[in-house]
This record gives structure tokens, sequence and C-alpha cells, in this order.
């Protein structure tokens, strides 16, 4: 590596953590907050559309939505955001991390709005126009997973960067809670200003029609941070990684770096201004690639892939594990709104005591104890806690044979509250673990000109095991009885335990600088000798 290249790489790797820092987690981070929020606020709202679109009153019940709509509601997104994990971390690569940040944004807020203005005169149309508009919101979130990541690692210093990627990745955990708190909040809003009929049959069979601005005023509140947040990234420099191993610009590199560090730096060049780009030119995929980097690809891929199969198929499937564990009365029993309400409430507290506390101890320990002893805890725990709950699946839920022969309740006798206790350490330990180490590793293994593109892979194989958890697993629970639940459950903790397994192709990166974690420290060779001065 060129003397003044590593001379801008150690002073960004040494430099004191300062305002800047933290100010690049909050504008990285509020990206996370969305992305979250506008991926997980489905969960509290599809009930609702059930009710809204596909009540049938010779039923006399209430409505809910087709197997087929559930999936693609809860799905879609899914689907977007691998394809644009795949199209942005390739497109970061080639025109610079801040170039495509500002598109991803856009797309975000743009199809944010447009889901709440999801038209149609029909049930099948509205639907359809929502998945389209979903469709294209999940690939604008796509596209900040690898971005946020890569400019995270990439502006932090060597001594705290996981725990810097962390706090941005943590900010998913504030977009969970929050899309709970504002479900809630609206939904309360409208039961205080509407309320619904007193006599039990007709409260729980009405929808008032307040319910559809509800959903939709849920669905577009995740345009905001992202609005709120474009400005500052706009006015974000590009990575002094990008600039000098990329681009090859050390004299920008070097001004990009002083924007970050509150220094004054002079880049002097011995030579014209000649391509910097290093001389190891191989190719993504090539031989050599698969010779140095191949197997940490196929490591982040698969651990990523599998860990989301199981965090997916948890979080999506909420609103129908909730009244099973008792805490979210019987449909039968709710009106839509209030159904909502409780739902959301139900998000909002297992958000609280179980899914963000996770990612702060992620954020707060990953850089003292490491990488990989953080994800093979994570996936270990989630497999044991998960094959408790899939093993005394019924003596948890209490389930009516074991209950009094004159009982009229659907679930008696079980141990709801351990129940509720397992799943929450299940959250737990998914973000004190691989749902947090996953995301952070893809952004330190690679080299610069790659480490855009193979986050994205890493991530979309991610996507493609939260699409079996909301197509495959989230179908099977729908249509099977408690055995076949109970099955479900045991097969995503040997899930977890796979991923445990397969985390051992990943190298631990703590404590080494990007460049010689990548190699690129003894293999690049510029053409550009800069001679480099900090005041």
């Amino acid at each position: 590596m060129a003397d003044g290249t590593r001379a801008i790489f150690s002073a960004l790797d040494n430099a004191k953590t300062q305002v800047y820092h933290f100010k690049a987690i909050v504008i990285a981070g509020m990206g996370f907050f969305t992305d979250a929020y506008d991926l997980f606020c489905i969960t509290a709202v599809t009930k609702l559309l059930g009710r809204l679109y596909y009540y049938d009153p010779s039923l006399s019940k209430p409505g809910a939505l087709p197997d087929n709509v559930n999936n693609a509601i809860t799905g879609v997104a899914l689907c977007g955001t691998l394809a644009g994990q795949l199209f942005f971390g390739w497109l970061g690569d080639k025109l610079g991390r801040k170039k495509v940040y500002g598109i991803t944004l856009i797309t975000m807020v743009g199809c944010a709005l447009m889901s709440g203005f999801s038209f149609g005169s029909t049930a099948q149309s509205v639907m359809t126009s929502l998945c389209f508009f979903r469709f294209w919101l999940g690939f604008g979130i796509g596209g900040d997973y690898p971005l946020s990541a890569v400019i995270m690692s990439e502006y932090a210093n060597q001594k705290t960067r996981g725990g810097f990627i962390a706090a941005v990745f943590a900010m998913q955990g504030i977009g969970i809670l929050v899309a709970g708190a504002v479900a809630m909040f609206v939904s309360k809003s409208f039961l205080v200003a509407y309320p619904a009929p007193d006599f039990l049959t007709d409260r729980v069979l009405s929808t008032q029609p307040q319910g559809d601005f509800v959903w939709r005023i849920v669905l577009m509140f995740g345009a905001v941070p992202a609005v709120l947040t474009y400005y500052w990234r706009m006015k974000m420099p590009e990575t002094a990684r990008f600039t000098a191993l990329v681009e090859g610009d050390h004299k920008k590199a070097a001004a990009d770096m002083a924007k970050v560090l509150e220094k004054d730096i002079h880049v002097h060049d011995s030579k014209p201004p000649i391509s910097g780009k290093s001389n190891n030119s191989y190719g993504l995929f090539s031989r050599e690639f698969m010779k140095r980097h191949g197997l940490h690809l196929v490591g982040t891929s698969t651990t990523w892939f599998l860990l989301d199969i199981a965090f997916y198929s948890l979080q999506l499937t909420q609103k129908d594990v909730y009244p099973a564990i008792g805490l979210l009365p019987k449909a039968a029993t709710l009106n839509a709104i209030e159904e909502v309400y409780r739902i959301s409430r139900s998000m909002f507290l297992v958000a609280l005591f179980a899914t963000v506390p996770g990612y702060w101890f992620t954020v707060f320990l990953i850089d003292k104890i490491g990488r990989s002893v953080i994800q093979l805890g994570g996936f270990l725990l989630m497999s044991i806690f998960m094959a408790i709950v899939g093993f005394r699946y019924g003596d948890l839920r209490g389930e009516k044979t074991n209950c009094d022969v004159n009982s009229t309740k659907e679930f008696c006798g079980g141990n709801t509250k351990l129940f509720a206790i397992l799943y929450g350490l299940t959250f737990f330990f998914a973000n004190f673990g691989p749902n947090s180490t996953t995301f952070i590793v893809p952004a330190e293994l690679f080299p610069a000109r790659f480490r855009s593109t193979c986050h994205g892979i890493s991530a979309a194989a991610g996507k493609a095991g939260a699409i079996i958890g909301a197509f495959v697993v989230q179908s099977y629970t729908l249509h099977t009885d408690s055995d076949g639940i109970r099955r479900a459950i045991i097969g995503l903790s040997v899930v977890n335990l796979t991923g445990f397994f397969f985390t051992f192709l990943v190298p631990e990166t703590k404590g080494r600088s990007l460049e010689e974690i990548s190699g690129e420290d003894k293999s690049f060779n510029a053409e550009i000798v800069p001679n480099v001065e900090m005041v």
C-alpha cells in the first residue's frame, strides 16, 4: 500500500471518537429506523385489512385475508428488499456510496407515502396496489443495508468500529418499537373519537369505516423520518476509503477525511494525478477472489440466510402468536380497531423488553468480546429456547386436553408466562447475536471495491431466508394443528443450530483495520505516492 494511502487510513483507524462519528450513526441509523418501521408496521394492520376488505356478512364472523393475499402483503416487501440489496450493493461499488445513498432514501419516502394511498374500487385492486408499492418500498430499503453498513465501517475508527456499525443497525430495534407505538397511538385515537357499539356481536363484527384511515396513516408515517434525514445524507462526504482505493483520488480522499476528523490534511503528489487503482485487480468471483474470500462470502451469506428464516418467521407471525400465549384476546371478542391496538401494544412490549435491549447489548460488547462469540452464543441460545418451546409446546399453551371436562376455554392450565419469557429470550439473543453480527461482519471482511456488493449479496441471502419465513413457514403455521406448529418451531431450532456451525467459516474481525482484514494492506500498490501532512 502506498505510504500516503496508508497514512490516510491510519489516521482514520486511530482517530478519537468525536461528534462526527455520532452524527454519522444518527444519519445512517435513521435509514435503518425507517427500514424496520416500514417492514414491520404491516404486522399491526394485516388483520385490519382482512376485516375491512374481506368481511362476509353471511358468515357472522370477522373478515380475514385469504392466505395468498396475507403472504403477498407481508412478503412482497422482502422480495423488493432482496432485489434492492443486490442492485444497490453493486451500484454502491460502481458509483460511490454517497451518490447511491440519496436514491434509496427518495425511493423509500415516495413508496411509503404511496402505500398509504393504495387505491382501487375492489378489495383485489387495493391489495394489488398495496403490494406494488410495498415491493418498491422494499427495493429502496434493500439499498440501505449495504450502503449504511459500508459507510459506517469506512468512517469508523479501528477500536470502536464494531460498536458504531452495531449502533446503526440497533436503530432497527427502535424502528420496530416505534412501529408498535405509532399503530397503538393511531388506533387508540380512533377508538376514543369513534367508540365501537356496546353490544358484543355488533362490536366484534362491525368494522368502522374509520379503520381505513388507521392502516393508511400507520403505513405513511414511515416517510417522516426518511424526509427528515435526506438533507444530512446529502451533506455527508464520500468515504475516504472508496475515494482512495476505488477511485484512486488521494487528494479528495484526504479532503473527505478532513471533514470527518475535523483536521486540515494536505496531500502533495509526487506525480501528476493518474489512476491510483490497485494493481491487485482480480475481479469479483474470479479464481483469486474465491481463493481469498470465497469461504468468507459463503459464511456471511449462509449464516444470514439461516438466521432470517427463524427471525422473520417469529416477527411476521407475532399477530398469531400473541393470542396463543395469552397476550392478546381472541379476534372473536374484539372490534377491528381494538384488535390493531392490542396487537400493536404487544409488539411494543416485546420490542421494549426483548428486541431493543438485545441490539444495545451488542453495541456495548461487540468490540470487547468479538463478533464470533456473540454470533455463536446467539445462534446456540436461540436454538435452545426454540427447542424448549417446541418440545413443550402443548404443556406451555395448556391445550384443551389438559382442562377440566366442563371447561369452555380453548386453552387453559398452560404456563403462558413461561411461553412469553422464552419467546422474548429468543428475540433478545437474536439481536444480541446473529441478527446484528451478520450485518456487521460483511462490511468489514471484503476489499473496498467489492465491499458494498458482497454485503448486498450476504444481505440478499438473508432476505431469501426471510421470504421462506414469510411464504413457507407462515403458510404452514396457518394451516396446521398444534402438533404441526410444534414441529415447525423445532425445525426452526435446527435451522439456528445449523447457523451455529456455519459461523466457523467467518473469521473474527475485532481489533484489525479494514485493509488488514481484506488483505489490501499487502497487495495494494498505488501508482501515486502522495505526501500527507496533518495539521
